[in-house]
């Protein structure tokens, strides 16, 4: 579940960074309470993408080959 989690963290992330516009509903949805902003889901992009790399780097340090 904890990955289906990340892969969709980094589906968004990654969609936001190529179409901040077409997802501009979405985020505001997601962050209801303020307006969402260019800065925003570009911030939730770069940030996303940095979070998948940590987590997989975390599961290939503990892989077991």
């Amino acid at each position: 579940m904890f990955y289906l989690i990340v892969q969709l963290n980094l589906i968004f992330g990654v969609a936001g960074l190529m179409w901040p516009d077409k997802l501009m509903p979405v985020f505001g949805l997601l962050m209801f309470p303020w307006p969402p902003s260019h800065r925003a889901i570009r911030t939730h992009g770069v940030v996303a993408i940095v979070g998948y790399l940590l987590v997989l780097a975390k599961i290939l340090a503990t892989a077991r080959w």
